[in-house]
C-alpha cells in the first residue's frame, strides 16, 4: 500500500516530497476520475515552487483517467471554485498549502458546482484508490489538457457585487505577501478609482518575507506601518492562496475577523433585506445583533468550510462568515472568497462619512473578544468535560453543536478541537466588559493548562 498520510479530513496536505509528490499527484488524478466519473476537471496552482510539477503530474493522471483538463495555471483557490461553476465542470482541484510552510503543499478538491467532496465517501474512496493503486483499466479515450485563462471572466464576476462608479478615490494598502493575490488586484485596478499601495506583489514561492499568514501577529507590522506612512483609508493582507483577506483600519490597527463578519452582513443585508446569514459558533454575539438590526436572520453552523457551505445551501443563505476570515457568498456558489470582502469594504467606506475604525469601534466596545487561544492537550474531550463541570452552576445555556459553547449572563466561551491540528481552541467574549474578558481569559486558560 502506498503511504497516504497527506490525506486529511477535508483536503490533502503534507510535506514535499515525503508526503506529497508527483507519483501521488498522478494517482490522485486517476482516482478522482474513477470516483467522480469526472469528464471535465479544472486545475490550478498557487505560487509554491513544487506546485507546477505537481500540477503536471495531476493533469497526466486526470487525462489518463479520461478527463478533459482545463488548466487555469497560477491562481488562487477562489479562482478554481469560480472556474468550476462558470465552466460547468465536473470537478476542480487547486494545488496549494495556503498558509503552511514553504516545504508543504496540498490540494483542495471540489465537485460539480464547486461543492466540497464528501469526506466520508468521495474523499475516502479516492484515498483508498491512491493507496492501493486499484485503478480500472485505462480510459477508452484519453482526455486532453487545455490551458485557459479564466481571470477576465472572474474579474467581471466579482465586480457584480459592487458599484464601481460610486466608489470614492480611496487610498488602500494591499499586501499580497508574495502570494498570488497581486495578480487579481492588478487586473481589478484599472476598473476601480482606487489608489493602491502595492506591497510584496511579486509571486515568490520561496516566501522571502515569511509564509503569508496575517493571523500571525508578527506578520502584521509591514501592512500596519504602510497604512500609517501613506495615510491610507485601510489596508488589506492575504494568505498564500488568497481565499482569506484581513483588514487594517486607517490607524494601522488589525481588525479581528469577527467584526468583519458583522460589517459584511450589514452591507449585504442593506441591499438584500430579510435574508439569512450563517455564522460559526466561536464568537457570535456581535454577528447576531448586527444581523437582527439589519433585518436578517442569523443561522448557526459548525466551524469549517464544509459545514458552512452545507448549512448555507440548506438555508439558501445570502452570506456566511467565520472569524478566521473565511467569507462565503451565495452568488459565488456558496464558496469562500478573499476578493469580494475588500471590494465590499471599499464600497461601504465610499458610502459612509466615517473611517473604518469608527465602523467597528462600537462592535469592539459592545462585544470585546479574545484572540483564538490554542492549547496542546492529551485528551480534548476530557478537558472539555472538566470545564463544563467546573462552570455548571453558573451556566445560562450550553450548546454542543461544535465542541463546547457555554453561555453566562455577561460572557461566553467556545472550546473546540481543531479540524486540522491536534489542538484545543478557546474563544471568549463578554458584553461590554474588557476587564471581565481579561479575567476570564486568565481563569479559563489556567484551568485548561492544569488539565492538559
Amino acid at each position: 500500500m502506498w503511504p497516504v498520510s497527506c490525506f486529511k479530513t477535508y483536503d490533502i496536505r503534507g510535506t514535499v516530497p515525503e508526503q506529497l509528490n508527483e507519483e501521488l499527484a498522478w494517482r490522485i488524478g486517476r482516482a478522482l476520475c474513477q470516483v467522480l466519473a469526472a469528464k471535465t476537471v479544472v486545475i490550478g496552482h498557487d505560487i509554491r515552487l513544487s506546485s507546477p510539477t505537481l500540477s503536471a503530474a495531476l493533469a497526466q493522471g486526470l487525462t489518463e483517467g479520461g478527463a478533459k483538463v482545463i488548466d487555469i495555471g497560477l491562481c488562487g483557490t477562489e479562482q478554481v471554485y469560480f472556474s468550476v461553476f462558470h465552466l460547468n465542470a465536473d470537478a476542480g482541484i487547486c494545488i496549494t498549502a495556503s498558509h503552511n510552510p514553504a516545504h508543504y503543499n496540498g490540494m483542495k478538491l471540489v465537485g460539480k458546482n464547486a461543492v466540497p467532496l464528501n469526506a466520508h465517501t468521495e474523499l475516502e474512496q479516492i484515498k483508498h484508490l491512491v493507496a492501493a493503486a486499484d485503478f480500472s483499466q485505462s480510459a477508452v479515450q484519453q482526455g486532453d489538457h487545455q490551458q485557459l485563462s479564466t481571470l477576465p471572466a472572474y474579474i467581471e464576476h466579482v465586480l457584480t457585487y459592487i458599484q464601481p462608479d460610486k466608489f470614492k478615490p480611496l487610498k488602500v494598502v494591499m499586501n499580497a505577501g508574495h502570494g498570488g493575490a497581486g495578480l487579481v488586484v492588478n487586473a481589478l485596478a484599472p476598473k476601480l478609482p482606487l489608489q493602491i499601495i502595492a506591497l510584496e506583489f511579486e509571486p515568490d514561492g520561496t516566501f522571502p518575507t515569511g509564509v503569508p499568514n496575517p493571523l500571525l501577529v508578527e506578520n502584521r507590522a509591514v501592512t500596519s506601518q504602510a497604512v500609517l506612512e501613506h495615510k491610507a483609508d485601510f489596508g488589506v493582507a492575504w494568505d498564500g492562496d488568497f481565499d482569506r483577506c484581513f483588514f487594517f483600519d486607517e490607524q494601522g490597527q488589525f481588525i479581528d475577523g469577527y467584526y468583519v463578519v458583522s460589517l459584511l452582513a450589514q452591507s449585504l443585508l442593506s441591499a438584500n433585506p430579510k435574508q439569512k446569514i450563517v455564522h460559526d459558533p466561536r464568537l457570535y454575539w456581535a454577528t447576531q445583533q448586527s444581523v437582527a438590526e439589519s433585518g436578517g436572520t442569523a443561522v448557526l453552523s459548525q466551524t469549517g468550510h464544509v459545514f458552512m457551505k452545507e448549512k448555507m445551501r440548506a438555508e439558501n443563505a445570502l452570506y456566511g462568515g467565520e472569524i478566521s476570515a473565511h467569507h462565503y457568498f451565495r452568488d459565488f456558489a456558496y464558496c469562500d472568497n478573499g476578493t469580494i470582502p475588500w471590494l465590499l469594504v471599499a464600497q461601504l467606506l465610499s458610502q459612509q462619512s466615517v473611517p473604518l475604525s469608527a465602523l467597528v469601534k462600537q462592535l469592539q466596545q459592545q462585544f470585546p473578544c479574545s484572540d483564538e487561544i490554542n492549547f496542546k492537550v492529551r485528551d480534548a474531550d476530557a478537558v472539555m468535560l472538566s470545564i463544563r463541570q467546573h462552570y455548571q452552576a453558573e451556566l445560562q445555556s450550553i450548546d454542543l453543536l461544535d465542541g463546547l459553547d457555554l453561555v453566562f449572563n455577561d460572557w461566553r466561551l467556545s472550546l473546540r478541537s481543531s479540524n486540522t491540528e491536534p489542538l484545543l481552541r478557546l474563544n471568549i467574549e463578554t458584553r461590554a466588559d474588557r476587564e471581565l474578558l481579561q479575567q476570564k481569559i486568565t481563569e479559563v486558560s489556567a484551568l485548561i493548562t492544569a488539565l492538559a
